[in-house]
C-alpha cells in the first residue's frame, strides 16, 4: 500500500465530505506530519491558532514543547506520525463538542488504519478517551481522566489487532500547569523503555 496516496485521498475526502461549520471559521485543514511508516502514532487534540495557520499539527508552543518531550523517549518527529481529532480549529480554542468528535474522528480512524502504528500515545483528555472509549465519540463517558490514566501501558483492539496505548498528558497542559513538566519528562522516558522492549 502506497501510504502518503492513501493519506492524500483521505484528506481529499476530508475537504469534499465533512459538513462542519469549524470549516468555515477556520483558515486551513490540519491534517497530520511525521514519517508514513512510524510504529508509533500521536494523538492531539484540536489544531491550535499557528496550526490553524500553518495547516500542520503541533506547530506552535506546544508543538515545541512536544519536539523536546519526544527527544526523552529517543523520537524525533522522523520516526513518530502526528495527527489531530479535530482536523479544524474550534474558536479560541474552545473544547471540542461531540458533535465535533463524531464528524472529525472517521478520518482520523483512515490515517490509524493507513499508518498502522504498533503504539497509539493519545494526549491530552479527548484523545484518550476517544482511544480508550472504543474509537467511538459515544464511548468517551465512561472513561476516567488523564491525570489517572496518563503513564500507563494500556491495550485496545484496533480491526483484528492489538495496539499498545500509552495515554500523556497534552504538552500544552504543562505551558499552564508547570508541576506537570516533570510527569510528561517521566511519561516520555517511560516510552522510550517501553519501545526498547
Amino acid at each position: 500500500m502506497d501510504k502518503i496516496s492513501e493519506l492524500e485521498k483521505t484528506k481529499g475526502k476530508i475537504l469534499q465530505e465533512l459538513e462542519c461549520p469549524l470549516k468555515a471559521s477556520a483558515t486551513n485543514l490540519v491534517f497530520g506530519k511525521g514519517n508514513v511508516n512510524a510504529k508509533v502514532m500521536i494523538i492531539g487534540e484540536a489544531p491550535g491558532k499557528n496550526e490553524d495557520l500553518q495547516g500542520i499539527p503541533f506547530v506552535g508552543k506546544a508543538g515545541k514543547n512536544l519536539d523536546e518531550y519526544l527527544k526523552f523517549a529517543n523520537l524525533s518527529l522522523e520516526k513518530v506520525y502526528i495527527a489531530n481529532i479535530l482536523k479544524y480549529r474550534p474558536p479560541q480554542n474552545r473544547n471540542p463538542t461531540n458533535d465535533e468528535i463524531a464528524g472529525h474522528t472517521p478520518y482520523l480512524l483512515e490515517q490509524i488504519k493507513i499508518i498502522s502504528p504498533d503504539v497509539l500515545v493519545p494526549l491530552g483528555n479527548f484523545a484518550a478517551k476517544f482511544v480508550l472509549g472504543g474509537f467511538s465519540a459515544g464511548g468517551m463517558k465512561n472513561v476516567e481522566g488523564i491525570s489517572k490514566l496518563h503513564g500507563q501501558k494500556l491495550e485496545v483492539k484496533f480491526e483484528s489487532r492489538k495496539i499498545l496505548v500509552y495515554p500523556m498528558y497534552h504538552p500544552a497542559a504543562a505551558i499552564y500547569n508547570r508541576k506537570l513538566i516533570e510527569e510528561l519528562k517521566s511519561d516520555f522516558v517511560q516510552l522510550g523503555k517501553i519501545l526498547k522492549q
